[in-house]
Order: structure tokens, then sequence, then C-alpha cells
């Protein structure tokens, strides 16, 4: 449809920056309308003052946004993100890290992540039911950045729908591939923003990497706790030797459970965290390993979780 020049006016009027009509397209043409909207929208956010760490600490969002935002391009004094980490420290929250496989990995089906995004979800819609919307969450989600282009989709989002409620915090990072991060699943600046989120009040914060491959484990140092997120469709039982993760997981879960194969999987994962651990004298039942299916309602394995 059209927007007419007495619509525009209005919106013009209610506060839209613009609105490019049907003239600007001849005037301009769709690729100068493009230039134009970038141009407009192009500003330096680290050049914008500060917020104060009073203001992020009475739990103000928006401060917290934009600190977040300023650590992300590196405009915070060094001085200040030291004091951030103590403060972060200090505050006492507890923090849980989930990783695993993205959707670069291609099965017979097509690309396939372990399905993460909707394992957080679910997670989320969990603690809420559980502690009735009492409890404070913030999650920070990590994508990650194209080494071509420097861009990242930042789309976790899209799999989440539990996180909409004033206690739910959402962040999206990018990995940002710039040579401080190199190609790590976490952002350089995902240690600050998890003091950030901290410092802000909430009662747990949530980080969910991007996907990682057999050999990454860097979410663990900065995190309490751990879930690593896997499919049953990891191959022969050896590559669980390479699974770095494997190692350092407080828990693993096995999801999208209802695939062939998934109840070998299952065995063969709960005893090889036996053996990463020489757990030898704890039955292998026992070991923090469940099988889940994020994309079915009230799933058991995902309330075991």
């Amino acid at each position: 449809g059209v927007i007419v020049p007495e619509e525009i006016r209005a919106l013009h009027a209610y506060g839209v920056a613009h609105i490019y009509s049907v003239e600007d397209g001849r005037r301009m043409g769709l690729q100068g309308m493009i230039n134009d909207m970038v141009a407009q929208c192009d500003i330096d956010l680290a050049a914008r003052p500060l917020p104060d760490l009073k203001a992020v600490a009475a739990g103000d969002r928006r401060a917290l946004a934009r600190l977040i935002t300023a650590l992300e391009n590196g405009a915070v004094p060094d001085k200040l993100k030291s004091q951030l980490l103590q403060d972060g420290v200090a505050a006492g929250i507890p923090t849980l890290g989930i990783t695993g496989t993205s959707g670069i990995f291609i099965t017979l089906e097509g690309p396939d992540g372990s399905g993460k995004s909707s394992l957080t979800d679910e997670l989320i819609r969990r603690l809420r039911l559980d502690q009735e919307d009492r409890l404070k969450v913030a999650v920070v989600a990590v994508d990650p950045s194209r080494k071509r282009t420097g861009g990242a989709l930042l789309g976790d989002r899209i799999r989440m729908n539990a996180i909409g409620h004033p206690n739910i915090y959402m962040r999206s990072l990018a990995t940002r591939h710039d040579g401080r991060s190199g190609g790590s699943e976490i952002s350089a600046a995902l240690p600050e923003v998890i003091a950030a989120c901290k410092l802000a009040g909430f009662d747990l914060v949530v980080v969910e990497t991007s996907g990682i491959g057999q050999g990454d484990a860097a979410i663990v140092p900065h995190v309490d706790a751990s879930l690593y997120v896997m499919t049953p469709e990891f191959g022969a039982a050896s590559q669980l030797e390479k699974i770095d993760m494997l190692d350092f997981a407080d828990f693993v879960a096995i999801n999208k459970f209802d695939r062939k194969g998934a109840e070998d999987a299952f065995r063969d994962v709960r005893k090889q965290y036996q053996r990463n651990r020489e757990l030898f004298t704890v039955p292998v039942d026992e070991m923090p390993v469940f099988g889940t299916m994020a994309a079915r309602v009230n799933d058991d394995g995902v309330t075991a979780l």
C-alpha cells in the first residue's frame, strides 16, 4: 500500500524520523533511499557518555543496555572495567553457561544444531513456572560473526518465547572476529557483560554461546555451572573422546532425543562422562546426563534437567 502525505506528516509529528514516499523513490531511487537511511543511522554509540554504574545497580535497564554497548565497543576505561568485575564478583549471583553444537553441522536432513536456544527457552519457562515469576533472569546470547563480512545474525531470540516478561532481560552479543576474540564462541566483552548483569540485580545470569565443535570450552571460566547440549548424531563412540566440554560440563543434555539412536547415545555419553571424571564408584545411572526434547511441550527430560 501507499502511505499518503497526510499520514506521513502525522507519523513524522509522532516521532518517526522519516517515511520515504513515492516522490522520494522517484527522486532518489531505491539505492539512494537505502544510502540515506544508512547515513542517518550511522551514529557512533561508543561516543555517547557512559551511564552511571549507580543507575545500572538501581535496575535501570536502559543504562544497562548502554553500558553493554560501550563494553562491546571498547569505550569503557580499564579502571571502570576492573571496578565492574569486582562489583560483579561481590554480588554473588550464579551464572549458568549453555554451549553446544551449532547449525553448521550437516546431517542427512540438512544443517542441524543441537537446539541450544530452544532448550534455553524451555529452561527459562521452567524457572518462571517453578518460581512463579519471582526470579529476575538475564539471558546473554552470543552469535557468531561472519569472518568475511563481520556481520552477525543475533537470532537466538527467534527460538525464545518465554522471555516476554518484565523480569526477563535478553541481550544479544556478537563474537566479533576482529583479533580480540579470534575464533572463540564467546565475545571478548563477555566477562564484563556478565558482571554488568550481576550488578543490575538479577537473580540468575544465563549465557548461551554460539555453536562450538569438539575442542573449545571457552565459556567454562566465566560461569559457575555449565551445560553442554548435543544431539544423538555425534558419530562413533570414539568421537566422544574429542569433546572438550565432556571434561568440564556440570550437566549434559542430549537434545532431540526422539531421533534414531538416542538411547545408544545416552548410554555412551553417560559412560564417557563417568570415564572422564574417573567416577567409577558412582553408578553410571547417576551421571548428570539428560535426554531432552525441547521442541515438545512439557517434556519430562527438560523438566528433569
